[in-house]
């Protein structure tokens, strides 16, 4: 029986010899790689500079600091979403503040941003949330009326547009993430990008342990961190970021074909939608059971059965035991994205995928679908 993992990262024998070429210099570590993977990334996003570190946490954590956040203020963003987006404010001593979501997008919902705006709200981090930009007309709109920071939360949408911009350019910094499942991968790594020299400046700095570049060993400026991208790393986005529009493309062909397949059971499954005047660029193929009898984890076992594994995506943030003991969150606080949490599943998503198996994967989620639509009448 055929095994469908949920993901894969797409490697070629360009991406292996870029590595190995860097195994075979001198350099493993603040060599030029680096820096050529800068250049090169932040022209393909549009954006003056970028800043190539060892995660994306690493680099939301750095924009943190570098937009200023600390103990006191509060920043709005997303219960729905990886937890790096709301650690990395707490990160700085400040306070996550969560709005909910669209049910649709699974983005930001902006009418619901004043609603939660204080005296102590500094900025808006932005989670453009599965390969899919926010709405950022109204975002920008209520950021410049009360006259707050943006910081975009780009790590799962590398190459997404909103209205023809790229994702990654509408904040004051942005953070992009390379992590295997990527639409492109280093292995570990990520990318803050600006068009703020300044911002640059300190987000390089302080992944190298707070020294400026031209200070050798001899002294430090800030506190800093060991948030550096190695050069295998760097060597390996360099390779992937060349192929980057052509894994775009396969990734939107596959997304094309999972909806070709699931569009005929609007009654079993919601497909993903792409917003009007949005380009998706597909992280993941993330379906919602319509059923709410039905029992998730169960579905997740019958199609592993059949090969085929999911994955139950994402869990919201405000549930998870460390932020209710720490905010007192509970159930029922943003409908929405708990409505999601509990309903929405991963399916197997990654180049190499062929209609013929995509076929296979959505005739037996259907037809598990149907077998637990049954039970539960």
């Amino acid at each position: 029986m055929k095994r469908y993992p949920i993901a894969k990262p797409y490697l070629t024998d360009k991406d292996r010899s870029s590595v190995m070429a860097v195994l075979n210099s001198p350099y493993l570590s603040l060599g030029p790689r680096y820096k050529e993977f800068e250049k090169l990334f932040a022209k393909k996003i549009g954006a003056k500079y970028a800043c190539a570190v060892s995660s994306g946490t690493a680099g939301l954590h750095l924009a943190m600091i570098a937009a200023g956040i600390g103990p006191g203020d509060e920043v709005i963003t997303t219960p729905f979403s990886f937890i790096a987006s709301a650690n990395c404010i707490l990160y700085v001593g400040a306070t996550p503040v969560f709005v909910d979501i669209d049910p649709v997008t699974y983005n930001m919902e902006p009418a619901e941003i004043e609603k939660r705006l204080t005296k102590k709200t500094k900025a808006i981090l932005v989670v453009h949330i599965f390969g899919q930009a926010a709405g950022m007309t109204p975002i920008l709109k209520i950021a410049k009326k009360h006259k707050l920071k943006i910081i975009e939360d780009a790590c799962e949408s590398v190459g997404a547009k909103y209205n023809g911009q790229n994702t990654g350019t509408f904040g004051e910094s942005a953070v992009f993430a390379f992590y295997p499942n990527k639409q492109m991968t280093t292995g570990e790594g990520g990318m803050v990008v600006t068009d703020s020299r300044k911002i640059y400046e300190l987000c390089a700095s302080l992944r190298n342990q707070g020294r400026a570049e031209n200070m050798q060993w001899l002294d430090h400026q800030y506190l800093g961190y060991n948030y550096r991208m190695d050069e295998m790393s760097a060597a390996l986005g360099i390779a992937q970021l060349q192929k980057l529009d052509f894994m775009i493309k396969k990734r939107q062909e596959l997304a094309g074909w999972y909806s070709k397949h699931l569009g005929a059971f609007p009654g079993l499954v919601g497909a993903p939608i792409t917003a009007r005047g949005n380009s998706h660029t597909w992280f993941v193929y993330v379906v919602k059971i319509k059923n709410k009898k039905t029992d998730r984890n169960l579905v997740i076992k019958d199609l592993q059965k059949s090969g085929v594994s999911t994955k139950p995506y994402l869990p919201s943030i405000h549930m998870f035991s460390f932020y209710k003991d720490k905010f007192s969150f509970k159930k029922g606080d943003f409908l929405v994205a708990e409505a999601a949490s509990q309903s929405t599943l991963a399916l197997p998503f990654y180049i190499g995928l062929q209609e013929k198996d995509i076929k296979y994967i959505c005739n037996k989620l259907i037809k598990v679908l149907k077998h637990h639509d049954e039970k539960s009448k």
